[in-house]
């Protein structure tokens, strides 16, 4: 998980969360850190044995199934389910590929590098077309269009060096965002293309559901809102099938929080509970 804080609100919507208090207080938070490095979604269930499955579901939504991991472990169903869908530190600054905008690193962004085809290859292989898709429906980029026909103009490239080049080139001066670095949107919906992050989404919202015991909850943690969208649809779509949704709206950081982890300011969760 990003930020601490979050632990303790899920706390107070997730039964049986205290066991994730106690244990990151002893050192099993750093799990979460590990979560993040194996790829994909992060997924964790409150069951016994917490580091097991945990290690168990590292890039399972996005590689396999979550509920056939959990299978393996003995696991039928869970009290608990927590998918945090956002990217780890770790990845932003230490992992070396090419995740932030930052420094000048391989243009990789894979999050599992053993598989899939990294940012360069897919960036130096779509069409403009795909390109301003990707940028527009993934990033929601104002300027998709213009940035993916500077990047065809300036193939090929290598390094994110070259990226933030090529965006800082299509995008107006004067339009460059105050908040926000003026290729944060590009560098997120190329690493959700590279991931396919969407589908991983899809099939994790499909299998947690599934892993809830009756009266166990699944909580969602997005950054993004294509992503938030994506759950609030899929959980409304499950009310008629013994779900219901806790809250109309979702829960985002106060601004304490914000100011103490301002990567924390997108974040928005979303809460279902299986009808006992």
């Amino acid at each position: 998980m990003r930020d601490a804080a979050n632990i303790e609100r899920l706390a107070r919507r997730l039964p049986g969360r205290r066991a994730f208090i106690t244990g990151a207080a002893s050192g099993l938070g750093r799990a979460f850190a590990y979560l993040f490095i194996g790829g994909g979604i992060a997924m964790a269930a409150t069951i016994d044995v917490f580091a097991g499955v945990w290690l168990a579901l590292i890039g399972v939504v996005i590689n396999g199934s979550a509920r056939a991991a959990a299978a393996q472990h003995g696991i039928a169903e869970a009290r608990s389910v927590l998918l945090d869908l956002g990217v780890s530190s770790w990845q932003l600054e230490a992992s070396g590929r090419g995740f932030s905008f930052q420094g000048n690193e391989p243009l990789d962004m894979r999050l599992d590098p053993t598989r899939g085809e990294a940012a360069a290859s897919l960036l130096n292989r779509l069409t403009e077309a795909e390109l301003s898709r990707i940028l527009h429906e993934y990033g929601e980029e104002r300027f998709a269009r213009r940035i993916a026909r500077v990047i065809v103009r300036r193939r090929p490239l290598a390094t994110t060096g070259d990226l933030v080049a090529t965006v800082r080139a299509a995008v107006p001066r004067a339009a460059w965002p105050r908040r926000l670095h003026v290729a944060t949107r590009t560098f997120q919906a190329v690493r959700m293309a590279v991931n396919d992050e969407p589908g991983a989404l899809r099939r994790a919202l499909e299998d947690g559901p599934r892993l809830l015991a009756r009266g166990g909850r699944l909580g969602v943690i997005a950054f993004h809102s294509g992503e938030d969208r994506i759950v609030k649809r899929t959980f409304r779509s499950l009310e008629a099938a013994g779900f219901a949704v806790l809250e109309p709206s979702p829960l985002e950081p106060g601004d304490d929080e914000v100011r103490a982890n301002p990567r924390a300011r997108s974040a928005k969760l979303r809460v279902l509970e299986r009808l006992p």
